[in-house]
Order: structure tokens, then sequence, then C-alpha cells
């Protein structure tokens, strides 16, 4: 039988939702599972509320009944799950592969605790293999692409099917940044986000509280900070 090791990260994922939280839903094709399950889950009676990170996760919780609220009627969120592109063994991600890093990482700020789950391929030594996102407004964006090439990177702009600029959900660019090997995330982070500008970046630094990983062989690893 065929394992989907991002199948059973999202769903081991799942079984930490408890009665009356309010759940963050993250965006990607792991985060999926996670959705799927507690729409299973929402089925059998759990009382909960989801907070999306993106109009994608958005309608997929829609699909799957669970009931929706938005950033604006809330302060806090229980527990988030949550994909990512890269992570590392100090709990550093890079999201944002999917367009939604600024929504995952208000979301992130205000959970009590962030869930992430991945397959073994997203497990990394080193950051920077994957392009860094940086969400950017569209204003003057490209003397935003300028000062991060002065970080020491190639920064390109992120395109949709249709060779146009990709726009997020918030109606922003984004920057895809080629890196390399990024050995000071947290310094890294701060340096991109005081360019004027700069809406987000996609490294997630000191979120996250436990980690999921899904294996080919069918077992789990969990990691927690």
């Amino acid at each position: 039988m065929t394992v989907n090791p991002k199948q059973l990260a999202g769903e081991r994922a799942a079984e930490y939702v408890e009665k009356g939280m309010v759940v963050g839903l993250g965006t990607g094709s792991t985060a999926f599972f996670a959705i799927q399950k507690l729409g299973q889950r929402v089925l059998e009676g759990i009382d909960i509320c989801g907070v999306p990170t993106s109009e994608l996760s958005r309608r997929q919780a829609e699909l799957e009944n669970i009931p929706l609220i938005g950033f604006d009627q809330i302060t806090r969120i229980d527990l988030t799950i949550d994909g990512a592109d890269e992570l590392d063994p100090h709990f550093n991600l890079i999201k944002g592969g999917g367009g939604a890093l600024l929504r995952e990482k208000i979301a992130a700020s205000l959970s009590d605790r962030e869930i992430i789950i991945a397959d073994e391929s997203k497990v990394v030594a080193h950051l920077g293999a994957f392009p860094l996102p940086v969400e950017v407004i569209p204003f003057g964006w490209k003397a935003i692409q300028r000062r991060l090439a002065e970080l020491g990177c190639h920064p390109a702009l992120r395109r949709s099917r249709d060779h146009a600029p990709y726009l997020t959900d918030n109606g922003n660019y984004i920057l895809d940044c080629d890196f390399g090997r990024i050995d000071d995330p947290p310094a890294l982070e701060a340096k991109i986000n005081a360019i004027c500008g700069v809406v987000e970046c996609g490294l997630f630094i000191g979120l996250t509280d436990r980690i999921i990983i899904g294996k080919t062989d069918g077992t789990i690893e969990e990691r927690t900070r």
C-alpha cells in the first residue's frame, strides 16, 4: 500500500485539536490533509472554529463544513497547523511557497502553539535551498528588488501562469530571493523587514512549538522545542 507522508503528518496534527479551540488553518499540500481530517472530526461532533490563512484554505474549510472566524474577530489562536517549505534543526522555517506567508505569520504570531507538518524532503541542515519568498507592495517593487539584491541574493518576481505578476490574497507581489545557504536566519529576517516596502518575509523564527514529519516508510517523527 502506498503511504502518503504528508497525509500522515497532517492527520496526526489534527489529533492535537481539542473541543472549543480556535484553530489556525494553514495553507499548502500538507495542510490540506490536516483540514480534511478536521472536517471529519467536525462531522463526528467536535466543536471548533477555524481561522483560514488563505482564500484556498478558507474554501476547503467551507467544503469540509468547518465553522470559520475571521482575524478581525479574534485576539488569539489556540493552535495553528501549517506546513513549511524548509525547516532546520533549530525550528527555523522558510514559508511562502504557496503565497500565503503574511497571513500565515499573523496566525503564527497570535497562536499559543504552532504545529508544523511536513514530509522528509522539507527537512534541511541549513535553510536556503528553497528561495526565500518576500511579500512587497506593488508600488516601487523594482526599487525594493534592488535593495534586496544588496543583501546578497538574486530576487525574482513571482509570476502567474499568464506571466502577469503573481498577486497574494492581500494584493501584493512576491519576490523569490535566492540567498543560497542562510547562516543567520534571525539577522537576515531583521534586515529584510527593515526595507521600506517589504510587507513580510518567509523566514519564521521562534514561532514553532512542534514539528511532525511524515515518512515514506509509514512512520511519524515528532520534535518539540
